[in-house]
């Protein structure tokens, strides 16, 4: 794999308010971590987004803050490949910057393996769903 594809470009966040309102409202899984916490939406763009909300109610210092968003976004890039076609939010919660970065990456691998096996789940659930109904035929 070319490192260049490992980027972090536009197209794999969420740039407006109107995109993490979207996943707010729609959110078809819910995966919960040591502190943190991810909301995703299916997209049809064929590849994950991502959205980071760490709040300074829950995050007090802004280095704190940095250091959780940079490690999240260094998640992602590196598991982009992996990842479905949704839109994910991750929110922090209390405590989460408490946390050591080797924690805060087995919290966020784990995190996004559940992810993958959720949607991957939904989507045969649904596929099964489909062909066994009468009406879709």
């Amino acid at each position: 794999m070319r490192v260049s594809c490992l980027g972090f470009p536009r197209r794999l966040r969420l740039l407006n308010a109107g995109e993490y309102r979207h996943v707010f409202d729609h959110a078809a899984f819910k995966i919960h971590g040591k502190g943190l916490l991810a909301l995703a939406s299916p997209n049809a763009m064929g590849h994950p987004r991502v959205g980071l909300v760490f709040s300074k109610k829950n995050v007090r210092r802004a280095v704190d803050r940095n250091r959780l968003k940079r490690l999240v976004r260094e998640s992602i890039r590196l598991q982009q490949h992996r990842l479905p076609a949704v839109d994910i939010v991750v929110l922090s919660r209390r405590g989460v910057h408490e946390l050591d970065n080797d924690t805060l990456h087995r919290q966020l691998y784990g995190m996004w393996r559940r992810l993958e096996k959720d949607v991957r789940r939904q989507s045969t659930a649904a596929v099964s769903q489909d062909t066994s109904s009468p009406s879709s035929r």
